[in-house]
This record gives C-alpha cells, structure tokens and sequence, in this order.
C-alpha cells in the first residue's frame, strides 16, 4: 500500500516514471520533482539536531515552493485498533515534526494512513489521505491492504 501511494505521488508532483503500474514501481529513497520544487523520500531516516527516536516516517513530501511538509506514516493494523494506530502515529512523530520544523524552516504535517487487514478505516481516513498530493482512490487502498493479507494467510495457511 505504500509503494502505491508513493506512485501516485510520484505521477501528482511531475517525478519521473519508469514504469505505468505501481506494483512494477521500484521506489528510490531520495527523488526531486521535475524543476526541484517537490522532495520526495522514501523509507530515509532524516538527520536532527537533537537525539530524537523517531525520524524514519515512510514518506516524507517536502514542497520546496510552498514551504511545507508531510510525513506520512503507513501501517495495517487489526481490525479494532485502526483508530488506535492512528493516534499512536501522530504521537510517534510529534517531536519529530517539531525538530523538522526548526531545521528545515518549513510547516509540517503528519498524516497516518492506517487500514485494517480486512480493509477497515476510521472516520477521518478520507480527510488524511485527501491532504496527499495525487489521486488515491479509498476503494484500491483497501483493495491492496485485503490482498495483502490474504497473501500472508496464503503462506502460513499452506
């Protein structure tokens, strides 16, 4: 699910492509937009000046132009703890958005992306995916998170 979300962020911000389906993607950790103005990283641990635990987000989207910047956290989670995930991101990466902020002068975000392994979402889920540069369709996200589990029940099962 992650790899798909960085695809079509990739395709929003004018990155280049090299292939027409995100599930062929191969991500790079650090890409720039067409004309610098969007910085994508993937998967990076960001250097702070203070020893902070958590500075691995899966995404981080810095608009240069803009002056912002996302982290976006990704994760499936059962069923009855999607809200609590959520939370628990945000959390996460509070002191991480603050460090972020004074170092990179920048307005940052965190956005959680959290389904759960039946395709599950939180009320505010529309609202979080929707702040993400590029055309996410609720209906696939949940999609790849079900396949995905039932690949993984697919390996242990047989």
């Amino acid at each position: 699910m992650c790899a798909q979300l960085h695809f079509n962020i990739r395709k929003e911000t004018g990155a280049q492509l090299d292939k027409n389906h995100w599930y062929e993607h191969v991500s790079k950790s650090v890409e720039t937009s067409q004309g610098g103005k969007v910085t994508i990283l993937w998967n990076q641990q960001v250097q702070t000046d203070r020893t902070i635990p958590n500075t691995k987000p899966d995404i981080i989207i810095r608009d240069n132009e803009k002056g912002t910047c996302m982290v976006i956290d990704v994760a499936i989670s059962g069923d009855r703890n999607v809200i609590k995930k959520e939370a628990e991101k945000i959390l996460k990466y509070r002191d991480f958005t603050i460090e972020m902020q004074h170092t990179w002068n920048v307005k940052t975000k965190v956005i959680p992306v959290i389904i759960g392994t039946t395709g599950t979402i939180s009320k505010s889920f529309r609202k979080y995916v929707s702040n993400i540069a590029g055309n996410h369709e609720v209906k696939e996200l949940q999609k790849t998170a079900i396949l995905g589990t039932a690949q993984i029940l697919r390996k242990v099962l047989m």
